[in-house]
């Protein structure tokens, strides 16, 4: 069965967004509570991890080239598990620290950026419909996360909850990721030896203007979601919108990722890539637009979680097909991490940009800067797009 790996690596990847990075927010309470220590000073964590996730990228992007990817995602899994497990030891806060920033480092060797550069660089144009299903099946992380974390934590103590993610992340993880990412790797190797040619082409991509706007592009939308999302909760206060219609619009926003991929799944055959990656920059643009306007009609809101949902699931889908088709599939590790670099750098800095907007001034500055943020992003695809045909 040809999609066999891809369920492997989707329940892989289900399983170590859940065990790692989903496990932060859904302990964070419970970390407060129990360690003492200031919300800000244990969410500084996670942000490390993301900014040291994006540092190695590139690196692991080079080993995904030489045909180790699925050791690199394996080993990734059991460090990340062994850093869990000591967690349930720490109680100083430069230890939490510590082990988050090696968490980083598990992260980028073990999610969806290097799963899903392994799968477009062994299927090439056939990557999309693979890292559709990663995705579906993977996007219910956050789902199973809180309640196994919520139910251990209360039991029996929130260290009996690190030690079980842990655990699964040694013992079921990671064989899985072996198991689904060898067989796609292998499965690729046929197909890569027959364009071998290819291997050649891509080695000054760095001083390719092609590359640079597609990386600030895409990075430039990271910027704008992660803004949104992690602001949405006081930009709708500060809306006059009530805290419970708030916490619904935000607990859909996740769904709506999953129905802009089967949106995708559904469209196809009926428009290309080119033109689904401009409809998610505009669609992020028009739901911005409608954030505005939700304070004096509510119901644009709603138009709001739909089209934001929706086009940020098609842009995790995309950005690797359309970097493949744009800068070719020679070294695509390589390329893959270093476009990563720039994107998780840009989510990574993004809560701060956006507390750092608003003490300028406030959100009626923040929001029309992140409408300009998605039309600056897709001028620079178009860019991209234009000149990687010329050349």
């Amino acid at each position: 069965m040809r999609d066999r790996p891809i369920v492997l690596l989707a329940i892989a990847q289900l399983l170590i967004w859940a065990c790692i990075y989903y496990s932060f927010p859904a302990l964070l309470l419970h970390w407060e509570k129990s360690l003492g220590w200031s919300r800000a000073d244990l969410t500084a964590a996670i942000t490390l991890a993301v900014f040291i996730s994006a540092f190695f990228s590139p690196v692991y992007g080079r080993l995904i080239d030489a045909g180790k990817g699925p050791m690199m995602m394996a080993g990734a899994s059991v460090l990340g598990g062994v850093c869990m497990l000591l967690l349930a030891l720490i109680d100083q806060l430069w230890q939490f620290y510590l082990l988050w920033a090696v968490i980083g480092m598990c992260m980028a060797g073990s999610m969806y950026e290097p799963c899903f550069a392994l799968i477009t660089r062994a299927r090439g144009v056939d990557a999309k419909r693979a890292i559709i299903l990663v995705t579906l099946i993977a996007g219910f992380a956050g789902s199973l996360s809180f309640p196994v974390a919520h139910t251990l934590a209360d039991a029996f103590g929130w260290r009996s909850a690190v030690t079980f993610f842990g655990g699964v992340a040694i013992l079921l993880v990671a064989p899985i990721m072996w198991s689904g990412a060898n067989a796609v790797e292998q499965g690729g190797r046929a197909r890569q030896s027959a364009d071998h040619h290819l291997s050649l082409a891509g080695q000054s991509f760095l001083r390719s203007p092609v590359f640079w706007c597609l990386a600030i592009g895409f990075g430039l939308g990271a910027v704008m979601h992660g803004i949104t999302l992690h602001h949405l909760l006081p930009i709708l206060d500060e809306r006059e919108v009530h805290p419970e219609v708030a916490v619904l619009a935000i607990s859909f926003i996740g769904p709506m990722q999953v129905a802009g991929r089967l949106a995708m799944m559904a469209a196809e055959r009926h428009v290309s890539n080119h033109g689904i990656a401009i409809a998610s920059f505009v669609l992020m643009a028009t739901s911005i637009g409608l954030l505005i306007g939700a304070g004096t009609t509510p119901a644009l809101l709603v138009g709001f979680v739909i089209l934001f949902g929706g086009a940020y699931g098609m842009v995790s889908i995309i950005r690797p097909v359309i970097a493949r088709d744009l800068l070719g599939e020679g070294q695509f590790g390589a390329k893959s991490g270093a476009l990563a670099l720039v994107y998780l750098a840009g989510s990574a800095s993004a809560p701060f940009l956006g507390s750092l907007g608003w003490s300028w001034g406030g959100y009626r500055m923040v929001l029309p800067s992140l409408i300009l943020l998605a039309l600056i992003g897709l001028v620079l695809y178009l860019l991209a797009q234009r000149m990687s045909r010329q050349n």
